[in-house]
């Protein structure tokens, strides 16, 4: 079949790019050609589990054998649209095919989607040419190592180079979760200067309350830190510490399940006689949805029985995380900058408008990310479109969609196919989260970024055989050249770069618990930390790493070359996985990229002259 000339990428065919603000109008150009007879296109647009709206498109001329036709919309109100084009002759229509470009059809197609936001939807700015760096909070420094244990159930690892614990199984007796190797706040407030060298400019912790197992999301007191990590007043330290050296610190708020050791549950009885499982009277009953149809009695979060899921719609619970004196106010009032939401899927919309309220309380400049693992702007949720992308909720997500199609292309995914997964995100996500957005390779959730890039994948196997397994000694440069080649794509993309603790030495492991180990500080490792200290001080430099557009330039092969464009400052990225010297062309001139390297040249748009510089 024939194509037609309508690219949703083409600022030609539609502009502006992407999604937009309620309000603002759109353009479509749509170019037919002559062979296909006469036609009167409509825009066909579809507010999400709505009825159509046809808009009927203008001529407004022809050039050899082509008519063209433009019609401008201006949607009035958030939400998701759907459009294709229906020439209202012969059935035939125009859906989205490959690349985004328009394909003829006489049979329904994919649609294309235009994300509508609050027209007031605004994020930090502060974020936006900072590098993000992820601490699991037990296994970064152990500042104080003779500080006092406050449980015997927990074990001390003295032996910083060891193996997490990871036997027998999450639901048995057994030492998973349950060793320590210290890390705390004094530790970290103690490795200021080496994150601020790395130009770290925003910690993202894992949980840091009180809880009873080493990653803490099993929570037992909101408002109280962990005794191992240290005091709440020793928290509001280390947030005025790292302020001084220019670096913000948000927190994990794990708040669609506590622990069941906790003081609001208590199944345990550590916390004495109260708590919603032992007394029908207790003010957290309501938190929880206690019945006998459940294996355990209550609702657990996908099956666990330590960790009970709570009732977000529950008043007294909202009112707990969201009102004055409550959890956001208390982290935020010692110093916190905002939060990243766990499970952020799993949360109704309402309460993470309730939360966003309580964070923004506390100024426009505090941060509220979520946990979302796929386009969040399409994900559903009790028989609904999830709205939390649309500016009344989140700020931003974590990035997983960039996360895969990075570690995809550094295992040799089509090069074409992996930026179209790019553009995707770019031409969905609002403007104002797409500049936020938590990109990243590694998380405590998954392999560790040489791990999934450069060793064998696990694909289910079980921690005994994930256990003690590290790349080959023979293999291992070439892993770390492939690791900096994913963190030049994640440091140059849209959105904002995160470290995962440890991924900058090269630190190796499969799934938790092997990702979690302690970090190495007695490591030389230089091949992948130094340059990303040049590549976070170009996000400061350049200003097209700072919001800037993004174009695609070529995608074939083993060479990825995109643009970054800002109000001062252009930016070219050419990325290459292959083992040859390749040459391209960038700002007109040749520039040679390395195998397994990358290159990276601004030009100025301001001075006459313009100036270039080599990164890698």
């Amino acid at each position: 079949m024939p194509h037609t000339f309508f690219n949703s990428l083409d600022p030609a065919c539609k502009a502006p790019f992407g999604a937009v603000r309620a309000g603002q109008s759109v353009v479509w150009n749509l170019t037919v050609p002559e062979e296909l007879g006469y036609v009167d296109p409509h825009l066909v647009l579809t507010k999400d589990r709505e009825q159509p709206v046809h808009y009927r498109m203008q001529f407004t001329g022809q050039t050899p054998h082509v008519n063209h036709f433009t019609v401008s919309v201006t949607p009035t109100t958030p939400g998701l649209y759907f459009y294709h084009f229906d020439l209202y002759t012969d059935f035939r229509k125009i859906y989205r095919g490959t690349d985004g470009e328009g394909e003829l059809s006489w049979v329904d197609g994919e649609q294309w989607q235009l994300t509508v936001y609050e027209k007031d939807f605004t994020t930090p700015g502060w974020l936006r040419a900072g590098t993000m760096y992820q601490i699991f909070p037990d296994r970064f420094f152990d500042g104080k190592p003779d500080k006092n244990w406050p449980w015997p159930d927990r074990i001390y690892r003295p032996d910083k180079d060891g193996e997490p614990y990871f036997w027998p199984n999450e639901q048995e007796d057994g030492y998973l979760n349950m060793d320590y190797f210290g890390g705390d706040f004094a530790g970290i407030q103690q490795k200021l200067p080496y994150l601020r060298d790395l130009g770290v400019t925003c910690l993202y912790l894992n949980p840091i309350f009180e809880a009873h197992a080493n990653h803490r999301y099993n929570t037992a007191d909101y408002l109280k830190a962990d005794p191992l990590l240290g005091t709440n007043e020793e928290f509001a330290e280390l947030c005025a510490a790292a302020r001084e050296q220019g670096i913000r610190i948000i927190l994990d708020g794990v708040f669609s399940h506590t622990g069941s050791d906790s003081v609001y549950f208590n199944r345990e009885g550590r916390y004495g006689p109260g708590g919603a499982y032992r007394d029908v009277n207790s003010p957290y009953r309501s938190w929880y949805d206690f019945d006998s149809g459940y294996p355990c009695g209550y609702r657990s979060w996908w099956g666990f029985e330590t960790l009970p899921e709570v009732q977000e719609d529950s008043p007294s619970y909202v009112e707990f995380i969201c009102g004055e004196g409550g959890v956001i106010d208390t982290w935020l009032g010692l110093g916190a900058s905002g939060f990243r939401l766990d499970v952020a899927d799993e949360l109704p919309d309402g309460f993470i408008e309730r939360i966003r309220a309580a964070v923004k309380a506390h100024g426009d400049d505090k941060l509220l990310l979520g946990e979302v693992w796929e386009d969040a702007t399409t994900k559903e949720g009790w028989g609904a479109r999830r709205t939390y992308l649309r500016g009344k909720g989140l700020d931003s997500v974590m990035n997983y969609p960039f996360r895969n199609a990075a570690i995809d292309w550094l295992r040799g995914a089509d090069t074409a196919e992996v930026a179209q997964r790019l553009l995707a995100i770019c031409e969905h996500y609002p403007k104002p989260a797409l500049d936020c957005l938590m990109n990243f390779l590694s998380t405590h959730d998954v392999e560790r970024a040489i791990t999934a890039i450069a060793d064998e994948p696990a694909n289910g196997r079980d921690r005994y055989w994930q256990s003690g397994r590290r790349i080959s000694p023979n293999h291992i440069g070439d892993a770390l050249r492939r690791l900096l080649l994913g963190y030049a794509m994640i440091f140059t993309l849209p959105g904002v770069p995160c470290i995962y603790y440890g991924d900058e030495i090269g630190m190796q492991g499969y799934r938790d618990p092997f990702n979690r180990a302690y970090f190495d500080w007695n490591s030389t490792e230089e091949r992948v930390r130094t340059p990303l200290r040049t590549l976070a001080a170009l996000r400061r430099d350049c200003d097209a790493f700072d919001g800037g557009g993004f174009t695609v330039l070529r995608a074939e092969g083993d060479i990825l070359h995109y643009r970054r464009t800002g109000e001062t400052q252009t930016a070219e990225v050419v990325l290459n996985r292959g083992p040859h010297l390749v040459s391209v062309s960038a700002f007109g001139k040749n520039a040679e990229v390395n195998p397994g390297g990358f290159t990276v040249l601004v030009e100025d748009n301001v001075k006459l002259r313009p100036g270039y510089f080599k990164i890698y």
